[in-house]
């Protein structure tokens, strides 16, 4: 159990301590033993296909708590979201009697169906909504939790759509480049180049990126940005690479085979620099790469995700998402606040408690602007997956 850095139990404030030390919990059940992480490859509107489903109900408790997904959107994203909607269920199988009931509805991957689903779900009494998956729906889902008061967690990698009373539960990339900058410079990494795509999501890992080498004392000898064409911005990194002790490559997998085989052909030596990476790396190409072999990157501990996809097999016959640990752990969250937390069970000083929670993919904790921090791993490219070098934190400081 995580509780509070300093815990106290007497003065004025001993309620809140009280109240800090109960949500410093283990929101997964069972316990286990024990990734953005993994970003979310559906974040992103995509069209409908085939007619909506019908608005379901899962559990019979007290505390109504809307879901909200694209259950009947093309392809990918909604394969997404019913697994998803089977972690949420199962969820709720596996916590011991909660005291939750789940209005499930689905958005059709439609900034107008999240908000259609949100005013439905609000219309018969949920306290708190779950989802949208895709940014562009968030807004619409929370505008209409707003009139009522009430919290979204959604599970959009954009940060840009969090906000007041809106919580992203999901893997978002500045975490990936704030832990592996971190342990970098803890273990002697001092100059640091980057070779990022010019994207939204480039552009995340390198605000995060910068502001990590500048917090820990480094500076950045190389930083280069690219679109369709490696080639011009390879060959300008492989040139600075002399002085630079570290290189961060974020990409998905295929995309940063190919950035690093654009700099083993300008002439980088990639075995001389200490590669680095975000969660995405964690992908088959990158580890049958052999010029990624012995780079780190910043995910979640992948024992919980491995315990949660035996018991999810075990449950419905197939393999889950990668995201569907995010609706696991959002039913499990407003299903133990509502056991511990009374009237005030999903209010915004319980929801941004500074001791966080422990769930599947380990420890996380909302920001009060909507942003989440995650208690990342640090893993090392080998030829048979990721081999863990530095543990993820078993809490997080109070500030």
């Amino acid at each position: 159990m995580v509780g509070p850095r300093h815990p106290k139990s007497h003065g004025p404030g001993a309620h809140r301590v009280a109240r800090r030390t109960a949500l410093g919990l283990i929101v997964g059940a069972p316990l286990l033993s024990a990734c953005s992480g993994v970003q979310n490859p559906f974040d992103q509107a995509t069209a409908p296909s085939g007619p909506p489903q019908q608005p379901a109900v899962a559990g019979n408790g007290q505390v109504k708590v809307g879901l909200i997904l694209p259950l009947s959107a093309s392809g990918n994203a909604g394969v997404a979201a019913q697994s998803m909607k089977n972690a949420a269920e199962m969820a709720l199988a596996e916590f011991q009697n909660p005291n939750i009931q789940l209005l499930i509805k689905d958005d059709a991957g439609s900034p107008q169906g999240a908000q259609q689903g949100a005013q439905q779900a609000c219309d018969e009494g949920a306290e708190i909504l779950l989802g949208p998956l895709f940014a562009g729906s968030v807004p619409a889902t929370a505008q209409v939790a707003r009139t009522r008061n009430i919290s979204v967690i959604a599970f959009s990698t954009d940060s840009s759509v969090a906000g007041r009373g809106v919580y992203l539960l999901s893997f978002l990339p500045e975490s990936d480049a704030s832990r592996i900058v971190d342990y970098s410079a803890s273990v002697g990494k001092r100059s640091f180049a980057a070779l990022l795509p010019d994207n939204a999501y480039g552009t995340v890992v390198e605000g995060a990126f910068k502001t990590a080498v500048s917090r820990r004392g480094g500076r950045i000898v190389a930083f280069e940005k690219y679109s369709g064409d490696r080639t011009m911005a390879a060959r300008n990194v492989a040139q600075a690479l002399g002085g630079a002790d570290a290189l961060l490559l974020a990409d998905d997998g295929e995309a940063v085979v190919a950035t690093a085989d654009a700099l083993t052909t300008a002439g980088a030596n990639l075995r001389s620099i200490q590669l680095l990476g975000t969660g995405l790396w964690d992908n088959p190409r990158v580890y049958n790469s052999a010029s990624l072999q012995g780079g780190l990157y910043a995910a979640p501990d992948p024992a919980g995700f491995r315990a949660f996809a035996g018991r999810y097999r075990t449950r419905f016959g197939g393999d889950p998402v990668r995201t569907a640990t995010l609706a696991y752990d959002a039913v499990a969250l407003v299903a133990a606040l509502a056991r511990t937390q009374g009237n005030q069970r999903f209010a915004p000083d319980v929801l941004t408690n500074a001791s966080g929670f422990a769930g599947i993919d380990g420890l996380f904790r909302f920001r009060s602007d909507g942003t989440n921090e995650r208690g990342l791993a640090v893993m090392r490219v080998g030829s048979g997956g990721g081999q863990a070098v530095a543990g993820a934190p078993k809490s997080f400081s109070a500030t």
